[in-house]
């Protein structure tokens, strides 16, 4: 039976109110404190940056010490069919029903399958480091909480503006593409729901709806986990019947003489298309982010992942593939593909049918993005990178509701104004750059254990994966400058395998996963390393900029508030006993404290 306490508790938090807004609860820092204190942090900034750059996080801190940041802890009620499910909503929406006609008629024509196929393999690899630390890290942080471990505090900043930004643009991207497919289901012009203004191109047609539908999803993702879960299973399950209307309806439609000429941009357009349909894989990370509502996580993670992307990557390619046969490339709608090809043929009836599946896809996208964006920025606002007051989890509901607010507000703001093709090719640039950096940090993991691992080796480490990470970048650098040269690749490929070698070869690995493991170390983490590097350098030099910009935006955040606050969080003072007490893992070799240094050559 519930105590009075509990029947009364609905929006407190122990004896203080959830609904709460006093400068303590966003700015509780010793930094913080007073423009004297302030004064203080900003003059010890380099010395600070230093501490930051060494500091790593641990297993323990993650799992326990940050989590109490959030007051509540989030409902277990998730198992491996909820997780696939996640996985199937998270991804099949506006990457395959939009992004594909745009690409295929831009920059891949048909090979736009091929396309697909590459940015598949390169999620896949990067599949398999998510899941290795998600089963090992079970929390809500997902990289942020990874990187934080392995490659350090400041590491992790950069990470965690990227995922906030990979959060933002992400949510925003899906939600214009969901105007898009609802315009052309009314029969009406294209842009014709959007408010037309004077501002600069790319950025001059206001989207309403675009805000409504994120404002609707949200509230669903702040309610209950396991209801949005119910709900995306149901919308997944109906979407699941108008894809395969698309893929059988499109093969008994289809035209081979549409696939030629094959390849009509060369290869430089495929990898070209690759980078930016990359967009569509992006929501397998959704499912590590729910790792803290997972029951079982060392079970259902595994499954859920790899068997979620699995069935998405046959997927895309086989829907790219009927779009190819459906209507010559040349001719594709970039907005509504599918619904434009099948009016092509004949079947006006099934603009309908398919208009109506990319729509609840794309929901569900959005529901799924809701709760896993959330996820990300609560264990952010854990380690006080942003405010803790996004960290607070609701006493009743058991849901980030103020992350949640934080992620919709921004999203709706930025899907009010920009366009498609803009948010895409920003948020695959981004994408790629955590991807690599799991990449790397797999590799840490397995042959670097703090108070265990040799100088020497560590050293050695250092040297390898900076030969792997320049060999990957000048691999990417010599494609976009040279397309049909070769002799570059003579040079960077063999580096490349020659510093993964070496790690094979020299260094011994120092961890052993405890339940499940990314199969070939180094080589798989390092070929992950590669194809990310290679996609960001297929990009286009206007999302590179983009990238930069908001880069330095982040960093200056960092200097000005993130950095200090951090600060002040590892530096907290510790009662005598705990600055004694230590906890010997034989199995990870790692100490209970909240942070330890490390200087990588």
């Amino acid at each position: 039976m519930k105590s009075s306490n509990e029947e009364s508790a609905n929006d407190q938090v122990g004896e203080r109110s959830y609904w709460r807004w006093s400068k303590q609860d966003f700015f509780p820092e010793e930094s913080f404190r007073n423009w004297g204190t302030y004064r203080s942090a900003l003059s010890q900034m380099c010395f600070r940056l230093k501490d930051r750059i060494k500091g790593r996080s641990d297993d323990v801190t993650e799992l326990q010490e940050l989590r109490k940041q959030s007051e509540n802890d989030m409902k277990r009620c998730l198992n491996w069919w909820d997780l696939i499910w996640v996985g199937l909503g998270g991804h099949i929406g506006a990457g395959i029903f939009v992004l594909t006609g745009q690409e295929a008629h831009e920059h891949a024509g048909p090979a736009i399958v091929l396309s697909y196929v590459v940015a598949g393999a390169s999620a896949m690899l990067s599949v398999f480091c998510y899941t290795e630390f998600a089963v090992e890290i079970p929390v809500a942080g997902g990289s942020f909480a990874y990187l934080r471990v392995e490659l350090g505090d400041f590491v992790a900043f950069i990470a965690a503006g990227n995922i906030l930004l990979e959060s933002v643009v992400g949510t925003a991207a899906v939600a214009r593409a969901w105007t898009s497919y609802f315009t052309n289901l009314l029969n009406r012009p294209s842009n014709s729901l959007r408010i037309h203004t004077s501002l600069r191109n790319g950025y001059n047609l206001l989207d309403p709806i675009a805000v409504a539908v994120l404002v609707i999803t949200a509230t669903i993702a702040m309610i209950s986990t396991k209801q949005a879960s119910r709900i995306n299973w149901v919308a997944s399950a109906i979407n699941t019947v108008a894809i395969l209307f698309i893929i059988i309806a499109g093969f008994v439609h289809a035209d081979p003489s549409n696939l030629t000429p094959f390849m009509p941009y060369g290869a430089k357009g495929v990898f070209q298309a690759a980078a930016v349909v990359y967009f569509g894989y992006t929501g397998f990370d959704s499912i590590s982010n729910m790792a803290e509502e997972t029951k079982n996580p060392s079970k259902d993670i595994p499954i859920g992942l790899l068997g979620s992307m699995s069935i998405i990557t046959v997927t895309y390619c086989l829907m790219a593939l009927v779009l190819s046969m459906l209507q010559k490339y040349t001719e594709l709608d970039e907005n509504a593909a599918f619904s434009v090809a099948f009016q092509s043929v004949g079947m006006r009836w099934a603009k309908y049918l398919v208009d109506l599946g990319a729509l609840k896809g794309m929901t569900t996208v959005l529901l799924i993005g809701a709760l896993g964006q959330a996820r990300y920025t609560t264990h952010i606002a854990r380690a006080h990178m942003i405010p803790p007051w996004f960290a607070l989890v609701h006493p009743k509901t058991g849901t980030p509701i103020n992350a949640t607010l934080l992620i919709t507000i921004s999203s709706a703001l930025v899907a009010f104004f920009s366009s498609l093709d803009i948010l895409a090719s920003l948020l695959s640039v981004s994408t790629l750059f955590i991807f690599t950096m799991m990449a790397v940090a797999v590799l840490v993991r397995r042959y670097y254990v703090r108070d265990k691992t040799p100088q020497q080796n560590l050293s050695k480490l250092g040297a390898f994966l900076l030969i792997i990470v320049t060999s990957s970048i000048g691999t990417s650098a010599y494609w976009g400058l040279s397309p049909n040269g070769w002799i570059g690749y003579c040079v960077t490929i063999p580096l490349w395998f020659l510093g993964t070698l070496g790690i094979y070869k020299f260094l011994p690995q120092q961890r052993t996963p405890k339940a499940w493991g990314v199969p070939f170390v180094p080589w798989l983490p390092s070929l992950s390393i590669a194809t990310n590097m290679f996609l960001m350098g297929s990009s286009g030099s206007a999302a590179f900029l983009r990238f930069v910009i908001c880069t330095i935006v982040m960093l200056v955040y960092y200097l000005l508030f993130g950095l200090h606050a951090t600060y002040d969080m590892a530096h907290l003072p510790q009662q005598p006993e705990a600055k004694l007490q230590q906890v010997d893992n034989e199995d990870d070799g790692k100490s209970n404290s909240q942070e330890a240094h490390v200087s990588f050559p």
